[in-house]
């Protein structure tokens, strides 16, 4: 999972529009197959696709200097980026473009939604609920991919970036708060939240044109829709980038300002069909088969708006708005808390469950239903970036630069601080998931007997464990003290289970820098 940190140097003042950089948007769809297919995101086996909520897309932006450096990134309605992926894109950019865009300056990363296709992944832990690779769903996200970064390419024209960044509040609570109490507290003081609250929001803005397109971060789970959802969907944050995509296009066109306030309302055609869904079913399905697909088309605007505009701007980008994931961790859309749904009661504080049970534990959205749930975190992030968008001022500068490693995080030597001001120096160990992983978390519980923050394991799951991988002393000392339920990062066959090796990534606008960590 590629997930993005921005961190953003205040010069400490406005600068004036200048054109340092040739800017280029492009969007392409990545919906793959939207039926008898497992989803990717809540490991669950009987979470099978059935239809269409809304259709998936990769959204691309490419910053180039006129005659140096250039960096692309990637946003994908998707749960995470994958290195299956990525090198089949580089292989068909280098087919095209030669060495243009390579895995130093080329960054893809998920939206982190828990409804889209499985099977695109090349290590078994990511396989074993889709029974294994799924070719169609590898091959939309690889062809949208580079269809969108062919857009973007097309579209490099000169023009601006702006930066701003603001607080939102009510779009993301922390899931697992008793093990964040467990931090020192000299670490909670540094923050006045047990979340990140900041969106930062990029506004790219074409010498001629005008504004082209936004891409913004911010950090909460795409798990709006439940693990029982059967619906392909891009969750809160696909939902965003629709909302803020039609806002501008009926501002622009309507002879309006690009004006938002707290009244207003979504556009048509999301909003409509997330609420009362399942008693809606077939009248969905009408709808649904009302839209018309952009699979295969460019991204620029019809000629049927365009009569209603500016009949000179045929070749303008059509405006394209990414809503990119950042440290979701344990930030949950289900801001109302978790509830126990047999007595409606808050759950255990410390281990999620009701009466002992996880899988009676879910957390609450702030919709009557997931749909209606999904469309207002969804419409939260839109509103706030809408903001952003509008107040955007402070524009980047400087040079574009980039770094790339591939880091094997089994056989890392770390240093640490030990109370009295000495320093160890430990060493990190191949990978392994403990007992508590098993269950799940209040978006979606996992099965059987396991617990959330369980440290002690059972005999009856270690013999079944032990039927697949018995982890040496070393690793369990190594992992103590979790106790290990998947020896993941030692199991081999028929291939390897869980990645070692992982990019780790930096980006460089000007003042603007993007950390790509895996999570």
């Amino acid at each position: 999972l590629l997930i993005l940190f921005s961190i953003l140097v205040l010069n400490g003042g406005v600068v004036e529009s200048s054109s340092n950089y040739l800017i280029g948007i492009g969007s392409y769809d990545i919906t793959g197959p939207a039926a008898d297919v497992n989803m990717m995101g809540y490991a669950n086996a009987e979470q099978i696709a059935s239809g269409i909520h809304f259709r998936l897309r990769a959204r691309t932006f490419i910053v180039a200097e006129p005659s140096g450096n250039r960096i692309l990134f990637v946003n994908l309605d998707a749960c995470m980026a994958s290195q299956l992926v990525t090198i089949k894109v580089l292989q068909k950019l280098k087919a095209r473009y030669g060495n243009v865009y390579t895995k130093d300056n080329v960054a893809i990363s998920g939206i982190h939604t828990h409804a889209g296709p499985a099977g695109y992944l090349q290590y078994v832990v990511y396989l074993i609920t889709s029974l294994g690779f799924v070719r169609q769903s590898f091959d939309a996200l690889v062809n949208g991919i580079e269809q969108s970064v062919i857009q973007a390419h097309k579209n490099l024209r000169p023009g601006s970036i702006y930066v701003d960044k603001g607080e939102l509040l009510d779009a993301g609570v922390n899931r697992s708060p008793s093990a964040y109490l467990n931090n020192p507290v000299s670490e909670r003081k540094k923050y006045e939240y047990n979340v990140d609250t900041d969106m930062t929001l990029l506004k790219f803005v074409d010498d001629e044109w005008g504004p082209v397109g936004s891409f913004s971060w911010f950090a909460t789970h795409g798990t709006s829709m439940s693990r029982t959802n059967s619906l392909i969907s891009g969750d809160n944050k696909g939902a965003a980038a629709r909302f803020m995509e039609d806002w501008f296009d009926a501002s622009s066109h309507g002879g309006m300002s690009y004006k938002i306030n707290e009244t207003a309302t979504v556009p048509r055609g999301i909003s409509d069909i997330n609420t009362n869904a399942r008693d809606k079913h077939y009248e969905l399905l009408e709808l649904a088969a009302g839209f018309e697909s952009l699979t295969g088309k460019s991204s620029t605007r019809s000629a049927r708006r365009l009569r209603r505009s500016n009949p000179n701007q045929g070749d303008r980008p059509k405006f394209v708005s990414a809503f990119c994931q950042s440290n979701c961790g344990d930030v949950s859309p289900n801001v109302l808390g978790a509830f126990c749904i047999d007595t409606g009661l808050p759950c255990d504080f410390n281990h999620s469950t009701c009466g002992g049970l996880n899988e009676l534990c879910y957390g609450r959205g702030p919709g009557s239903d997931e749909f209606e749930s999904t469309r207002i975190i969804g419409e939260r992030q839109f509103k706030k970036a809408a903001e952003l968008f509008n107040s955007a001022s402070e524009n980047l500068n400087g040079s574009l630069d980039y770094r790339h490693a591939y880091v094997d995080f089994s056989k890392l030597n770390v240093t640490i601080l030990r109370d009295g001001g000495h320093t160890d120096v430990v060493r990190t160990c191949p990978a392994a998931m403990g007992f508590a992983f098993a269950a799940g978390t209040t978006d979606g519980p996992g099965a059987f007997d396991f617990t959330q923050g369980d440290d002690k394991g059972n005999a009856f799951w270690r013999l079944i464990r032990d039927l697949l991988k018995t982890p040496s002393k070393e690793q369990q000392d190594c992992h103590h003290p979790k106790p290990i339920l998947l020896d993941t990062g030692e199991m081999k066959e028929p291939y390897d289970w869980a990645p070692s090796i992982l990019p780790v990534q930096i980006l460089k606008i000007g003042q603007l820098v993007l950390l790509c960590v895996p999570g």
